[in-house]
């Protein structure tokens, strides 16, 4: 086999490791939006006190306070999921492209 060929298979399993590693990033992401706009719907139907955690302590907390501060989580996260996304097409294009040209030239090889 050529040093070529190898050098592209071992491309191709750090391609792989890297999309397994954005996407468990961007589902770790995607799971705390989730959470976020469960909040968010629960904060709305709320009447009365509202609290908030901070660390290991229960704050009590205005509901606009807390809307506002859920808003602007949600959209640092739909950013970061956006870019997670963008990279894994990316890299699974990268992936693509070059595991067409090793199966080419394994079947130019043999034949």
């Amino acid at each position: 086999m050529k040093m070529e060929t190898e050098e592209k298979i071992g491309q191709l399993q750090l391609l792989e490791q890297n999309l397994q590693n954005i996407s468990a990033q961007k589902q770790n992401f995607q799971a705390q939006l989730l959470e976020i706009e469960n909040a968010m719907e629960e904060l709305g139907k709320s009447k009365g006190k509202i609290y908030k955690i901070i660390g290991s302590v229960m704050i009590a907390s205005e509901k606009k306070d807390l809307e506002k501060d859920l808003n602007s989580k949600k959209e640092i996260i739909e950013l970061r999921v956006k870019s997670f996304e963008k990279q894994e097409n990316k890299l699974r294009e990268k992936f693509t492209e070059t595991q067409e040209e090793v199966l080419k030239e394994l079947k130019n090889k043999e034949g």
